[in-house]
């Protein structure tokens, strides 16, 4: 599938809905997140998205049917997956990268847009950030070296004087130990601040 068809198809999906309305149309889009559904990750995903859709005419239960699925505990993925797609929807929103996997090893066709996902193009999720390919693309949450060169060179312009860049991190997190402890500070350094 084209990067080019699949937005055009996205968006119609999802800015068209007077067209729909007026055809009696519900469309359906499936979500599907590892978890059981109660958790902060969810809210900070669910509640933009449903804001979003209200905000171009789109309403769950209206115009629009939304299919939540949950995998908990996380060895239940492939049966959520399966569950999902076996409702037809006409687009997927995956929330967490083991979800967003699950589903691209399940389906080709289905239009798939992930959130949360920290370097898509390193755990294999997508082509490259420019141009995902197949029928996924999504938000990434963090890129190496390039996503955080960007941050860095913002900040820059933003705060031509600065030569220190102060980072509060959660060392129990694998993520940002990786990410921000390790990363940051790395090619922080790089670009010519401060090492400590």
């Amino acid at each position: 599938m084209k990067r080019r068809d699949f937005i055009a198809g996205t968006a119609a999906l999802l800015v068209s809905p007077r067209y729909s309305r007026a055809q009696g149309i519900r469309h359906r889009l499936g979500f599907l997140a590892v978890g059981d559904g109660s958790g902060q990750a969810l809210n900070q995903v669910e509640l933009p998205l449903l804001d979003g859709l209200r905000n171009h005419g789109w309403m769950d239960g209206k115009n629009l049917a939304i299919d939540y699925r949950f995998s908990q505990p996380p060895d239940r993925l492939s049966a959520s997956v399966a569950d999902l797609i076996a409702l037809g929807p006409d687009v997927l929103v995956v929330e967490a990268p083991r979800a967003a996997m699950a589903l691209k090893s399940a389906t080709a066709t289905i239009p798939i847009v992930f959130v949360f996902v920290a370097d898509p193009v390193g755990i294999g999720l997508v082509q490259s950030l420019s141009r995902p390919g197949g029928n996924i693309t999504g938000l990434a949450a963090m890129v190496p070296e390039d996503f955080i060169g960007k941050h860095i060179e913002i900040l820059r312009e933003l705060v031509p004087g600065a030569s220190k860049i102060a980072l509060l991190v959660n060392r129990d997190n694998p993520m940002h130990r990786l990410k921000l402890a390790e990363e940051i500070p790395r090619t922080a350094t790089r670009r010519g601040f401060a090492d400590r």
